[in-house]
């Protein structure tokens, strides 16, 4: 993936946030139908007690969850069901990683700085980390855990948790195919860095053939005014999902996302140029959501809108 650009700073002023009394929710991935993903970002409370008895905790979360802190400096205070508090401190950029066998937990804590602080959680399906792992290592996955870290750093996580985050923000017309993309990227990640059996991963060496990526290209013309998965993609080649996005881009140098991307915005160029159509109408055809969908991603990738584009081909 390449360097995200800086997500948006459209965030409450401290007055503003000191009013909140708990997380307020304020970007989701449940309306984009995202698969085997949940992303979510909220806006913090400088301030958080939410326990009123001692003996009330929060569940265990469920599948895999990871967490982005961002802001300044938070003071947070967790513990597990009847043990102690442990304290601790996150900064900018830190993570939390933990799973379902984690035991329930409770936690509080307080913002040290003025910058106003947001997290982004990311909920991965367990069943999409077993597939992937029998997949890729021969796990067995009645025997996969994975290790609980609080406070840490890591790159390529605080790389696909920025992109997707960009990506809820910034919606482009092939998001889902790339939150999938993702997805399986932060499953291979957190078994190869983060799991507690040590297996050697099967990397795919070879190419898709002439004959797969045609099918694959066919494939995907026939149906770019739908909703194609990388599930879909990769059974034209016959390979799992991760193999296929892996093989896919040592064959082309583009991802199975930048793929689709390019070709939902060559199909409304050709559109745009060769039928008088309703830009709503050119829209659908090309796989985007709406005439606004279409606008926005036309004047970010071509540097103008569908309209200027057409009466320049007309001219």
């Amino acid at each position: 993936m390449n360097e995200p650009s800086a997500i948006s700073q459209q965030t409450p002023t401290r007055a503003s946030t000191n009013q909140l009394t708990s997380p307020l929710l304020y970007l989701s991935s449940t309306e984009a139908g995202w698969e085997g993903l949940v992303a979510q970002a909220f806006y913090e409370p400088l301030e958080y007690e939410p326990m009123e008895r001692a003996d009330v905790v929060t569940p265990a979360t469920q599948n895999i969850s990871l967490v982005l802190f961002t802001g300044g400096t938070m003071s947070m205070a967790l513990r597990y069901t009847h043990g102690p508090w442990q304290e601790l401190h996150l900064h900018h950029k830190d993570l939390i990683l933990s799973s379902d066998e984690d035991t329930p937990s409770e936690a509080r804590w307080k913002i040290l700085s003025s910058v106003p602080a947001r997290t982004f959680h990311l909920h991965l399906s367990r069943d999409l980390l077993a597939r992937t792992a029998e997949e890729v290592a021969d796990f067995d996955p009645t025997h996969l855990s994975l290790v609980r870290r609080t406070g840490f750093h890591d790159p390529l996580l605080n790389q696909i948790a920025l992109t997707l985050w960009r990506e809820l923000e910034h919606p482009s017309p092939a998001g889902k195919l790339y939150a999938q993309s993702a997805a399986q990227l932060l499953a291979v990640h957190l078994l190869r860095h983060y799991s507690s059996e040590g297996k050697t991963f099967k990397e795919p060496s070879q190419r898709l053939t002439h004959q797969q990526m045609r099918r694959v290209i066919d494939f995907a013309q026939d149906h770019l005014s739908q909703d194609l998965s990388l599930e879909a993609l990769a059974k034209q080649a016959g390979f799992s999902a991760y193999h296929f996005a892996r093989l896919f881009r040592q064959t082309t140098g583009e991802s199975p996302h930048q793929f689709v991307l390019r070709q939902r915005i060559e199909r409304a160029q050709g559109l745009l140029k060769e039928r008088d159509l309703p830009l709503a109408h050119v829209a659908l055809e090309s796989g985007f959501a709406n005439q606004s969908h279409l606008n926005q991603v036309f004047k970010r990738y071509l540097g103008l809108t569908p309209r200027a584009y057409r009466q320049h081909h007309s001219i």
